[in-house]
Parts: structure tokens; sequence; C-alpha cells
């Protein structure tokens, strides 16, 4: 088999990281003028709408797609109306998954905690479980709401506005319906007395066992520190903060995610197997980028970083002016 031209695999990889693509097949309808997102799940367009009945298959509202009865585990019914002024988290979970068997432990009491907070808050269950009867024993250990698990027509509706690609995943929205966040799941189990609800997502975090599995959504800046100076890791997310925001700032108004997330590493047993992984050196500060689906690394090792090496280094970085190093 012939090997394939780099510029092409620089291409593809390029489509992933833009798009976030983490599993294969993926089918992402674009606008043909304005090069954004149509819609993140196609597959799953294709699926419930086979005769394109609904073309082109944009975006609807929260409000739109969860219309109609929501259930408690007492049998209740609610209308979706009652959601009005609330934040809520629309949970893509199952049974049969263990990761979110455990995610869900852990998120009955932020829930709870939360309303006792006198919080206008409610989370929605998405099932993906195999049967109703497995749906059924799951919710009973939900003190939340639910979409029926016989309306497969609405919970597929949900996963193609919110472009599900794996579970557990807990998605934060505002009280217009807004996503706050799509890592819901990382700021639950990162914020156990759920001090910071609802969540707004930071530019800079602070590398951890529980985000970093973000590590493989996309490119990410990551500043390795001596975490055993005091204060060392809060200085470098200062430092790092209003580059990150500026670059969040330029996508978001151009209503696409940013290309880069930005970490903090200090020196963990995480960070040391994440150094090894990547092959890098145990010096810090160290500034890199990685980007684990192209297997590539760009590392930046000097005495000092500054807020002006990291701008040009991001800056360098967008513009494809790094050579890449394996990992």
């Amino acid at each position: 088999m012939a090997d394939v031209p780099l510029h092409r695999n620089r291409a593809t990889l390029k489509l992933w990281n833009k798009y976030r693509i983490s599993n294969i097949p993926s089918l992402i309808f674009l606008d043909a003028t304005t090069g954004k997102v149509v819609c993140r799940n196609g597959l799953l367009v294709i699926r419930d709408d086979p005769e394109g009945l609904e073309f082109p298959w944009g975006p609807k509202p929260f409000r739109e797609v969860i219309a109609g009865p929501l259930l408690r585990n007492n049998g209740q019914s609610l209308e979706s109306s009652s959601l009005e002024g609330s934040h809520v988290g629309v949970y893509f979970s199952a049974h049969w998954c263990p990761p979110c068997r455990s995610l869900t432990r852990v998120l009955v009491e932020s829930y709870r905690k939360i309303k006792e907070a006198g919080q206008n808050f409610e989370i929605i269950f998405v099932s993906a479980d195999r049967s109703e009867e497995s749906f059924k024993q799951y919710f009973s250990e939900m003190p939340w709401l639910a979409v029926p698990y016989t309306d497969e027509a609405r919970r597929s509706r949900l996963n193609r506005l919110y472009g599900i690609q794996g579970i557990p995943t807990l998605i934060m929205l505002d009280p217009q319906g807004e996503v706050i966040t799509r890592q819901g799941r990382v700021e639950v189990l990162n914020d156990e007395d759920c001090r910071e609800f609802p969540w707004h997502p930071k530019p800079v975090l602070e590398l951890s066992d529980s985000n970093a599995a973000q590590l493989n959504e996309g490119p990410c800046l990551v500043l390795f520190v001596d975490s055993e100076d005091d204060g060392e890791s809060e200085a470098a997310k200062q430092l790092i903060q209003p580059i990150a925001e500026k670059i969040i700032a330029k996508y978001k108004a151009k209503e696409e995610e940013a290309p880069l997330l930005f970490f903090v590493a200090g020196e963990d047993d995480m960070t040391d197997s994440l150094r090894d992984y990547t092959n890098l050196p145990e010096a810090a500060p160290l500034l890199t980028i990685l980007d684990m689906s192209a297997r590539a690394k760009y590392v930046m090792d000097v005495e000092e970083i500054t807020p002006a090496i990291v701008e040009a280094f991001v800056n360098d970085f967008l513009a494809e002016k790094l050579k890449p190093e394996p990992i």
C-alpha cells in the first residue's frame, strides 16, 4: 500500500481537531456558505430522517427539542415547561456503563447540595440503556427527571443536538437553554462542594486525573511547573489566562470552538506519566503544545516563560509555523 502524502495526513488531522472527533464513523454537516457546523451527529440524522424531511437539519433551541412530558422515578409526569428559569444539566448515561454509574453516585450528592442551597436546578436523564427494564432500574437511583425511555425520537434528537459521541456526558445549560459547558462531568468531579456551580468554564485548567481525558480532544497548551514552589501553579495560570481568554473570545465571536485548550501541570504521578508518554524533558517551567490525535508535540524549553513568549508560541502554532516532534 502506498504511503499517504504527509500534507494529506496533516489536513485530515486538522479536520479531526477542528471538529473534536473522538469516534469513527462520524458525519458532520456544514453550512457551505459560512462553514459553520449545522449538525455534529449526522449518522443519527440519517437514521432518524432517511427521507430528509427535516433537511437541512440545523440546530433547534433546547426548549423546542425537550418539549413534552418528563418523568420522575415515582411515576410522576411533569411538562418540560416546568424547567423555565432553571439551570439544567442534560445527563447522557446508561446502567451498562461503569463510569456512568460512578458519576451518577457523585452527581446525586451534588444535585442534593445544589437544591438544598436553594438554586433553581434540574437534571434530565437521557438514557442510552439497552432495555426499558434497565432504564427503570437505573432511573430508580436518580432524584431528578428523565425523558421517557419509550420516547426514542426525543432521546435521539437530544443526542443530535449536542453531538454526543460517548457517555457519560453532562451538558450544563443556563436558564435560556444556552450551553454553559459540555464538561459537566469533569466539573462535578472536581467540585464536590458545588461552590462553583453552574460551572462556567475556566480559560486555564490545572491538569488532574479527572480532566486529563480532555488532552485527547484536540491540541492542548500545557505549561509544566515546579509545584513544590508556593504559588507557582497559580502564577502560571495567571500568566497564561489573558492569552487563553483572547483566543477563546476570538473564536467565540466566530461561533467556533477555540483551537486550543490551556492547562497548567504541577508535579504528581499523572503528570509524570504524561511526561513519560510524550517523552518530555524533566525541565520546569516547560511550555508545550500536545496534539495527541496527531501524535505530535511542540516544545519551548527556556529559562523564563513570559506572556510574550507564550503568545508568540501560540500564534506560531496557529499559523502552522512550528515544526512538530513525534510523540
